[in-house]
């Protein structure tokens, strides 16, 4: 009873009764929230952002940021594409290759932010228009459809329980281990609650710097994959915005962007309530102006919360 009463005061309960009071007022106006058909919907679109956001988790923990995730999946996503189709590779070896990239792209944005002393925002800003430039050159700009049946079961579902879902399970079960039940966890939170003191007591700073980007990397990689399949489509554009949602779906469920503190339930709640805002405004057939307007007011009272959160922690 008083972890359940702990858990309503906290802000990822908050914001998980924020989530179940919008899904009943959408129901209420449209009558199509609670179906079956909307809520597999949306839980398939809620395992893509779920994914990106542990790696979105783990890169804010350490007091950085990745504004690269999204380019990353669409590279990704875009490089088994193409190798699946026009270079005829099989499946299961383009799909090595694009995680290989991915985290690729993450070990080079924690080298750069290492190395050069560089600042996270900078150094994945660019890497994005990097990224995504890759991806125009390689496809010209053009969408990739038909991959292989193998493939594209891993968009569908097993016993009635869609893969992605079991993929997302799986992403879970490997981020909590490494946060909870590890010393690179505990290094994590270390390093985003002081970096200096972290350093001066042996942890090796640099390589978890590198480490957490290259996770996010991976995770960005795994969500290219599910979303490929599901599709049976890559687009250059895939991901695009995948970074905001991210950050903010992180930070409204608990996550500092100090760094620190956070736990991956709350980064599940954030992903829910934005994933159930974006499909509540579906349903009402808001345009995607006006969504676009409510996301960006979204991220904005997701930053104040977390500056508020602090400072009321000093006091």
């Amino acid at each position: 009873m008083n972890s359940l009463k702990r858990f309503i005061k906290s802000t990822a309960g908050m914001v998980f009764i924020v989530t179940v009071l919008v899904g009943i007022a959408v129901h209420i106006a449209t009558g199509n929230f609670f179906t079956s058909y909307n809520i597999s919907t949306l839980s398939r679109a809620a395992s893509f952002a779920i994914i990106v956001g542990f790696g979105q988790t783990i890169v804010l923990l350490t007091g950085g940021i990745d504004l690269s995730v999204g380019a990353t999946l669409g590279m990704t996503g875009g490089v088994m594409a193409y190798l699946m189709t026009a270079a005829e590779l099989p499946f299961g070896l383009a799909i090595l290759i694009g995680v290989v990239m991915g985290i690729a792209a993450g070990v080079i944005n924690g080298l750069l932010i290492t190395c050069f002393d560089l600042p996270p925002f900078i150094v994945t800003l660019a890497s994005s228009q990097v990224v995504r430039g890759i991806i125009f050159i390689l496809t010209g700009g053009q969408s990739i459809y038909n991959f292989p049946k193998g493939f594209r079961v891993l968009g569908k579902s097993v016993f009635e329980i869609p893969v992605p879902i079991i993929i997302m399970i799986l992403v879970i079960v490997v981020s909590c281990f490494i946060l909870y039940k590890t010393k690179c966890g505990r290094y994590i939170y270390a390093i985003g609650g002081n970096m200096q003191a972290s350093y001066l007591s042996g942890i090796n700073t640099k390589l978890m710097t590198i480490f957490v980007y290259a996770f996010a990397g991976l995770t960005a990689s795994i969500a290219a994959i599910i979303m490929d399949a599901r599709l049976n489509a890559a687009a250059p554009t895939a991901g695009e915005n995948y970074e905001l949602n991210a950050i903010a779906a992180v930070v409204i469920g608990g996550t500092s962007m100090a760094g620190g503190e956070g736990k991956i339930s709350g980064t599940i709640i954030g992903v829910l309530i934005i994933g159930v805002i974006n499909n509540g405004m579906n349903l009402l057939n808001v345009s995607q102006g006006m969504q676009k307007v409510v996301l960006g007011c979204v991220m904005v009272i997701a930053v104040i919360m977390d500056m508020l959160r602090r400072r009321s922690e000093k006091k």
